[in-house]
C-alpha cells in the first residue's frame, strides 16, 4: 500500500466509525457504572463525558481516538484533536489539559508521518488553549489516533443528554455529510475542503453559547449520526422530537456522494438501529434517512434550545419517537 494513502490502512471504513450502536448497547448492558455522592454524570447516563464533582467544579474526563479518515496525516491528527475535546464542549465545559493516544504500525509507515498526525493533533489543542502534556503509544497493525481529554464546568450549567424537556427547539451547530466524503475520499482519494474544515472547527463557541443562554440539554453528532444521537438524548430525557429535513444543513458536495453510492456500512448500521423509532413522513425517502444517519466525524452540537446563527432544525415533543417531516 502506498504511505501517502493513509486511510488504505483504516481498515473500519472511511468514517470514524464506533462499534455499532446496538452491539455496544448489548456488551454493556448490566454493567454499573462507580457510584458516589460526588458522581455528576457516570456510565449509566451514556452521555459525552463523565462529570466528577471536585470542591466547586466539575471536573469532565473523555478519550476518543480512530483510524486515519483523511490522507493529509496533518489534517488527521487535527480532525481527531477536535473530536475528542467536542465532548467537553458537548457537556458545556472548558479543556485544560489533553495526552495523545497513538497507534502506529511502525514497520510500515514512516514515523515522519506520526509526526505529523502528533503536531495536527497539537495546533488544534493550541488553539483550544488546552495544553497537550504526555500520552501514550503503541505499536499497532492500523494507525490510530485521538486524545484523552479532561476539562472542567459549572456544575449548576452542564450540557446532559438527559435534560432535554418537551416543546423546546433542536439547534445543530454544524453540516451533516462528512461520513459520506470521508468514504469516497478513501475509495477515490477525492478531496473535500470543506469537510475537512468543518470537522476540524471547534465546537467552543457553539458550547459557550450554549452555557450563556442557560440551556440545559445538548449532545454532539459523531458515530451514531444525527438521528443516532437524536434518539440517545430522547430517549435518556423521556421525550421525543419532530424533524423538518429540509431545515439540516448539509454540506453540498454529501447529496452528490450520496448519490454516487459512497454510504459506509456504519451509516447502514445506525439507520438499522434507529429505524424502529422513527416515524418518517410518507415523501421521506431511503436516501433522506441514510443521510440523516450518515455516520459523523467531528460533528456539531445538537442543542435544546435556540443558539443565534445556528438552524433550528425541529423541536421536543412529548410523545416518544422521531417524526421526520
Amino acid at each position: 500500500m502506498d504511505p501517502s494513502r493513509l486511510t488504505e490502512y483504516a481498515h473500519g471504513g472511511g468514517c470514524a466509525c464506533k462499534i455499532p450502536p446496538g452491539e455496544l448497547e448489548e456488551a454493556v448492558r448490566g454493567l454499573l457504572g462507580q457510584t458516589g455522592p460526588n458522581v455528576l454524570v457516570g456510565l449509566d447516563a451514556g452521555d459525552d463525558a463523565a462529570a466528577v464533582r471536585v470542591g466547586d467544579l466539575a471536573i469532565l474526563s473523555t478519550a476518543d481516538f480512530f483510524t486515519p479518515v483523511v490522507d493529509n496525516a496533518y489534517d488527521w491528527g487535527r480532525i481527531a484533536a477536535a473530536n475528542a475535546l467536542s465532548d467537553i464542549y458537548a457537556m458545556g465545559g472548558r479543556p485544560v489539559v489533553a495526552i495523545n493516544l497513538i497507534g502506529w504500525p511502525r514497520d510500515v509507515l514512516p514515523l515522519e508521518l506520526m509526526t505529523e498526525v502528533l503536531r495536527g493533533g497539537q495546533a488544534i489543542s493550541t488553539e483550544a488553549h488546552c495544553p497537550v502534556i504526555g500520552g501514550h503509544s503503541i505499536d499497532d497493525p492500523e494507525p490510530k489516533y485521538g486524545m484523552a481529554v479532561t476539562g472542567v464546568a459549572d456544575p449548576d450549567k452542564l450540557l446532559r443528554n438527559d435534560a432535554a424537556e418537551p416543546g423546546l427547539p433542536l439547534t445543530l451547530t454544524k453540516p451533516i455529510g462528512v461520513g459520506l466524503l470521508n468514504n469516497r475520499h478513501k475509495q477515490t482519494g477525492e478531496i473535500c475542503q470543506e469537510a475537512i474544515d468543518t470537522m476540524t472547527r471547534l465546537n467552543r463557541d457553539a458550547a459557550a453559547a450554549a452555557t450563556a443562554a442557560g440551556l440545559k440539554a445538548a449532545t454532539d453528532v459523531t458515530g451514531f449520526g444525527l438521528l443516532g444521537h437524536l434518539h440517545k438524548m430522547c430517549r435518556a430525557s423521556k421525550v421525543g422530537a419532530l424533524v423538518h429535513r429540509d431545515a439540516i444543513p448539509v454540506i453540498a458536495a454529501a447529496r452528490e456522494a450520496l448519490r454516487d453510492g459512497f454510504v459506509s456500512g456504519g451509516t447502514r448500521r445506525n439507520l438499522d438501529w434507529v429505524r424502529p423509532h422513527l416515524r418518517p413522513g410518507a415523501d421521506v425517502t431511503e436516501d433522506d434517512l441514510l443521510l440523516l444517519a450518515d455516520a459523523q466525524t467531528s460533528g456539531g452540537l445538537l442543542v435544546v434550545g435556540e443558539l443565534p446563527g445556528h438552524p433550528v432544525i425541529g423541536h421536543t415533543t412529548a410523545g416518544p419517537g422521531i417524526e421526520i417531516r
